[in-house]
């Protein structure tokens, strides 16, 4: 049985290093996208961005921004998952630090449920004022999920700060 949990347990953390891996050059990435767009226009793919970007700079920059900072929102999560992995002690498992990691998660997982709402409401004002950039919401689909992550995930962390407090009192009666 032990063998098969810390089978599971390398094999989540690898998942987890190839997704951070993943999700910071898809953030390089768009930030390259979005700074090469400025000095290289014609070279951009997007046509409907690339339009926006000629007639409304303000617009793009906004949905660019959006796509940026959920993407580095992405990451520093994984980046977070990635710390709890090398922090993990499995003879000791409630500790302090990875409570604080746990509720940081929670709050990172929060905070891009609110940038996706905020991104999903301002591409629907773009699409009523005639852009098309229906085909950017794949970037913020996925409120309702990370609204329910969030709330698990911070019932989790509450959990483990009850773990503390239990497994310190069992050390001061040994």
């Amino acid at each position: 049985m032990k063998k098969n949990y810390d089978f599971i347990l390398k094999a989540l953390e690898v998942i987890s290093w190839m997704v951070f891996i993943g999700l910071c050059i898809d953030s390089g990435a768009y930030l390259f996208r979005f700074i090469f767009s400025f000095i290289k226009p014609h070279y951009f793919k997007d046509i409907i961005l690339a339009e926006m970007q000629k007639k409304q700079s303000g617009h793009y920059i906004g949905i660019m921004s959006f796509i940026i900072a959920l993407s580095l929102l992405k990451t520093y999560l994984f980046y977070l998952v990635i710390k709890i992995f090398l922090k993990l002690n499995l003879v000791k498992p409630f500790d302090a630090e990875i409570a604080k990691l746990i509720q940081k998660i929670s709050y990172e997982t929060l905070s891009i449920a609110i940038v996706s709402f905020i991104a999903h409401h301002y591409t629907k004002t773009l699409i009523q004022s005639g852009y098309d950039v229906s085909h950017l919401e794949k970037h913020w689909n996925d409120v309702p999920a990370f609204l329910m992550m969030a709330a698990i995930i911070y019932i989790i962390a509450q959990i483990f700060h009850k773990g503390i407090e239990l497994q310190s009192e069992n050390e001061l009666t040994i």
